[in-house]
């Protein structure tokens, strides 16, 4: 089931955001190199029921939030020789995400 409630959600486009290490194992659908990195939402994609729960059968679980983040490449693989102004956009849902920096994410 999808729902479309742009009203409800936690964070707008260009909130600046960080991964919560949840330490969830199995089917999360978050990649490790994301997990604790800042980024900033650049769309809301929507609520969805959480593919966690689908993974194992549950589909009478509320719908959760879904964003697209954007990540600097350099924050991610900062090792590596990155250009300046490279990014990777992922969807996220949200309750792998909190709010981060200066700015709270707006009600």
């Amino acid at each position: 089931m999808t729902r479309i409630d742009h009203a409800g959600r936690r964070f707008r486009d260009g909130d600046p955001v960080r991964v919560i290490h949840l330490g969830k194992s199995g089917h999360v659908r978050i990649p490790f190199y994301v997990r604790g990195k800042r980024g900033e939402v650049v769309r809301y994609c929507g609520s969805y029921l959480n593919p966690e729960d689908l993974a194992i059968g549950d589909t009478g679980g509320p719908v959760v939030d879904l964003y697209r983040v954007k990540f600097a490449q350099r924050e991610l693989w900062p090792g590596d020789d990155q250009p300046e102004g490279d990014s990777l956009v992922i969807e996220i849902y949200d309750h792998w995400l909190e709010a981060s920096g200066h700015q709270e994410a707006r009600a």
